[in-house]
């Protein structure tokens, strides 16, 4: 229960190249950062969609409430 070798981390490399094979690990990462662009763009515009406590009614809506009721 030492600590890893370099061998130790060759070999994992190899049975991880073995199982995914070469060409899914780049195609693999390529859809993670797609993911996480997709992510930060969503959250980019939430952010922009929900009102502050700064910002201003729209003028003109108390008006439009009054006469819908």
């Amino acid at each position: 229960m030492g600590t890893f070798s370099i061998w130790h981390w060759v070999i994992v490399l190899v049975v991880v190249l073995l199982l995914f094979g070469a060409g899914k690990i780049p195609r693999l990462m390529g859809d993670v950062a797609k993911g996480i662009n997709a992510f930060k763009k969503g959250l980019k515009d939430d952010s922009g969609d929900t009102p502050t406590a700064d910002s201003k009614p729209i003028e003109g809506s108390k008006e439009k409430d009054a006469a819908s009721t």
